[in-house]
């Protein structure tokens, strides 16, 4: 299945429209990072478009004011926005459920207002543009080109995020999820690991947004708004919460539904989506993905059943037969 993800992600491009396979790119990176702190941690956040924002704002503003190649830029985005989630979450990795929610959309929100207030930096509503695409004076505006040059960095995000969830501490952090009373009674830092895991998620969705607002060419309002949020929460939902993969199968399901809908010129965008979100999680409560791989290890629990050797099936010989 690796392989033939990879097969899929180099040949995207030539499947669909280059500028889409690039935002399928980014918002899969995103989705993933959010599945790290909903799906391995058991916060569900409504804040993160601030650090998708956030990241869209330092890359550009690097980009524009000191012609820092785009690698550099998305880099420094992303140690931007996991900077800035070290005080968010210190203030709301103490509350659970619906309170730490809210508290990161409130963060999110005063986020969206110094973006729309503070016109000289960002621009306000006009956003930051003319945002360039160089990498040492080469000119990367050829979006197919420019995939394959983003590519590198979406892989090392998603690596990243493979090695967080299968290191031990991302054993920890499923363990906190499951029961946070019974992993502080076992001596763990709760409130740290929740924590680090909020800066990781993070500084990985901002090496996402980064590379949005790049290949783009600037970045707006729209980066750092509460719907942003809820978009990458339903990728998350739709490809399946906790498979670390789903979640790029989710964004690849909107992004294209959303290019479609809106190259035929629907306008009942929100309508349609909320009509799909609905679908999946009455008839796949694990999500697409999170369907596909509870049914395999069905296939492979009947499987270990049936090899069985026949021997162990029939009763043991008594120990004084001779």
């Amino acid at each position: 299945m690796l392989a033939a993800g990879l097969v899929t992600v180099v040949a995207l491009p030539w499947l669909i429209y280059p500028p889409v396979a690039m935002d399928v790119l980014c918002w899969a990176l995103f989705a993933v990072a959010l599945d790290v702190l909903l799906g391995f941690t058991g916060l569900l956040s409504f804040g993160h478009a601030a650090f998708w924002g956030t990241a869209a704002y330092t890359a550009g503003l690097l980009a524009v004011h000191y012609g820092v190649p785009f690698p550099v830029a998305v880099l420094g985005a992303a140690v931007t926005s996991a900077a800035l989630a070290v005080p968010i979450g210190f203030l709301s990795v103490r509350r659970t459920g619906i309170y730490f929610a809210m508290v990161t959309l409130a963060f999110a929100q005063m986020v969206y207002f110094l973006a729309n207030q503070w016109r000289g930096l960002t621009g306000g509503e006009n956003g930051l543009q003319g945002i360039p695409r160089e990498l040492f004076g080469a000119d990367l505006s050829d979006p197919f080109f420019f995939y394959y040059y983003g590519l590198p960095v979406i892989l090392l995000g998603l690596l990243a995020a493979w090695r967080i969830v299968r290191s031990p501490f991302g054993r920890v952090l499923v363990a906190i999820r499951d029961n946070p009373a019974r992993a502080r009674a076992l001596g763990y830092p709760v409130d740290r690991y929740k924590l680090l895991a909020f800066v990781l998620s993070a500084g990985l969705s901002g090496l996402a947004g980064g590379l949005y607002a790049i290949s783009h060419g600037f970045a707006s309002l729209q980066e750092v708004n509460w719907t942003t949020s809820g978009k990458v929460v339903i990728m998350v939902v739709l490809g399946g919460i906790g498979t670390l993969w789903g979640p790029g199968l989710g964004s690849l399901i909107m992004v294209q539904l959303n290019d479609f809908l809106s190259t035929a010129g629907f306008d009942g965008i929100e309508l349609v989506t909320g009509g799909v979100l609905i679908v999946i999680v009455l008839l796949f409560r694990r999500g697409l993905w999170g369907t596909v791989v509870d049914l395999l290890a069905r296939r492979d629990e009947r499987r270990a059943k049936a090899a069985e050797p026949a021997a162990e099936k029939e009763d043991p010989v008594p120990s004084g037969a001779p």
